[in-house]
């Protein structure tokens, strides 16, 4: 696969670091999917080869093992790369993007003592529990409870369509620490693998993104310690509101690369497939689709550099990071679809990349926060 499009937004040692990602999944990734596809996870192993290569926890500071860069731009090449691949499997970006920033930045120094170090090597993998059986986007409809018992809260509840979640060592979970004040009542708690009354349920049987492990979790009388709380009681929604941009960003990533990459894999594929005694990349339709699939991608492209641009500079706010999120991933699904109808029959093959994407890109436009979600988010902040 050719190298994407150079890009002000990127200096040398992050092509540098594009290198080393893109040895490391051809290595340690690309073998092994297959087989993870078929299992419904990834190995251990890749964690911790990944930590030791310093693919995880980019802005985790010295002292607790991690680089301490904080530059989102490191962690943008990670996802291209992987995304480029089609090497859905392994969570890195869910444990870098999403779950460490919470307890790089709410923790106290005896929790990022206790916890960091691990989570840079790969030895602790992490996942966050929001979504409940009957609370997905809207989460202040969270029912998992934490009762308070003096030195520890009894966690009762469940959680589905946990990401990392069969895997996962640590596991921050949104819960109700008091039911009578709405937002302010959601508290964070880290549940830790092995805790008595903490199981993991099934590995969910999705569509696509077979070999990333996503899990029902269940609470039954956890006793979570107090010193497992993360951040202020009743300062989990408030949290949450602020990291969700950089989880979006995340995701707008990787539906810019895997434009891209659909993109390169349709060029090719139209340029050696022949009808009419001629390549199907010679008829006008064909050629005014990838046109336009190009004009779309570009824009895309540009349109999430600025607001990792923006990301760095601490000026992407919720409103900019919708915005990102819903438009590149419903662009996402298209480009694949229209993917898929110039490869004819063969689109529909799982064998071919090109159905694995489709497959792959359709739960873009609802983890997250699904679109129409985004929307109201951008809707609100227009004064409406």
């Amino acid at each position: 696969m050719s190298d994407p499009p150079e890009r002000p937004l990127l200096e040398a040692e992050h092509e540098a670091f594009r290198r080393t990602v893109r040895a490391f999944v051809e290595r340690e990734v690309a073998p092994h999917h297959e087989r993870w596809e078929s299992e419904g996870r990834v190995s251990r192993e890749v964690w911790t080869r990944a930590g030791s290569q310093g693919l995880l926890c980019f802005d985790v500071a010295q002292e607790y093992g991690g680089p301490g860069v904080a530059d989102f731009r490191y962690n943008t090449v990670l996802a291209e790369e992987l995304t480029r691949a089609g090497a859905h499997g392994p969570g890195f970006g869910v444990h870098t993007d999403i779950v460490v920033p919470y307890l790089s930045g709410l923790g106290t120094e005896e929790q990022k003592q206790r916890w960091l170090p691990g989570c840079v090597t790969g030895g602790t993998v992490t996942a966050i529990a929001m979504t409940e059986p009957g609370a997905g986007s809207d989460l202040q409809g969270v029912r998992t409870s934490a009762v308070d018992r003096g030195d520890h809260y009894l966690l009762n509840g469940s959680k589905t369509f946990i990401s990392n979640g069969s895997l996962a060592d640590l596991v921050v979970v949104v819960a109700r620490t008091d039911t009578g004040l709405g937002h302010r009542g959601i508290s964070l708690l880290v549940v830790e693998r092995g805790m008595p009354g903490f199981e993991r349920g099934r590995n969910l049987d999705k569509i696509g993104l077979h070999a990333q492990d996503t899990s029902e979790l269940f609470f039954e009388d956890v006793v979570v310690p107090k010193r497992n709380l993360l951040g202020e009681e009743g300062g989990g929604f408030v949290a949450l509101m602020r990291n969700l941009p950089q989880e979006r960003l995340s995701i707008a990533v990787m539906a810019a690369a895997a434009c891209e990459a659909v993109l390169e894999m349709c060029l090719a594929y139209v340029k050696e497939r022949h009808a009419f005694g001629r390549p199907i990349g010679s008829f006008q339709h064909t050629r005014f689709v990838l046109a336009e699939m190009a004009t779309e991608t570009r824009v895309a492209r540009v349109f999430v550099d600025d607001c990792v641009r923006l990301h760095l500079a601490g000026r992407l706010d919720a409103a900019g990071a919708a915005m990102a999120k819903w438009w590149t991933t419903e662009l996402q699904t298209r480009i694949v679809d229209r993917g898929v109808q110039l490869f004819g029959g063969y689109g529909y093959m799982r064998e071919y990349p090109i159905a694995r994407a489709f497959l792959d890109s359709r739960v873009q436009t609802i983890y997250g926060g699904t679109t129409e979600i985004q929307k109201e988010i951008i809707g609100r902040s227009l004064g409406l």
